[in-house]
């Protein structure tokens, strides 16, 4: 992408922030005076999955943090800071993984080829690999088959928050956080919720 293109994200910033101001003058004197957002969303890096693209969200609403494959790591200190501010400083109750069909590091971790720095991070994908090999196994259609497999690391992930420190405390403490396991479909653009897609009881997610 040349310098022009790269400018050319200014130009739509002047126009977004007139559009905005036209609609309602005291846009920004509210966004200033601090976030009130209504959900942490762990989602994948991915350029295509815009969270407050698909799901709609204004400023302020979600606090985002993405990774490759959004991936829930015990030693991945910037996430568990994002959560632990999240739920402690911001009064988040509702934490939402959202994953996405045709996740290319799911994909990677799969095929278990040698990529590099990043077969660290995928480590942690092939553990749900492992922990799921029979289930997937069963399953012929190879792009059915890494589907499923992005469902069930989301799913995982949700598993890897309820045993951090930050989900304990604040459940001994009384906040009753809701653990939501999403999906976004390329082929239609539609957010899949787990949990109803396969009749999941709540108190699991």
């Amino acid at each position: 992408m040349c310098a022009t293109d790269i400018n050319h994200y200014l130009e739509n910033n002047q126009n977004w922030v007139k559009t905005v101001l036209s609609q309602n003058e005291e846009y920004f004197d509210v966004l200033k005076e601090g976030q009130h957002p209504k959900a942490l969303l762990l989602g994948c890096s991915d350029s295509r999955v815009s969270p407050s693209m698909v799901l709609g969200s204004e400023l302020g609403e979600l606090f985002i943090h993405r990774n490759i494959a959004n991936v829930v790591s015990h030693t991945d200190l910037n996430f568990l800071s994002v959560m632990q501010f999240a739920v402690e400083n911001l009064g988040v109750r509702d934490i939402i993984v959202y994953g996405h069909y045709g996740c290319g590091g799911v994909k990677a971790a799969y095929e278990n080829n040698s990529n590099g720095l990043i077969d660290n991070w995928l480590a942690n994908i092939k553990d749900v690999i492992r922990h799921h090999k029979s289930e997937l196994n069963s399953i012929e259609d190879q792009n059915t088959r890494l589907n499923r497999l992005v469902e069930l690391n989301v799913l995982e992930q949700i598993e890897n928050i309820k045993q951090t420190s930050i989900y304990r405390q604040a459940i001994d403490s009384g906040n009753k956080l809701k653990l939501y396991a999403w999906v976004f479909d390329f082929n239609t653009g539609v957010v899949h919720d787990l949990k109803k897609k396969y009749n999941i009881k709540p108190s699991i997610v």
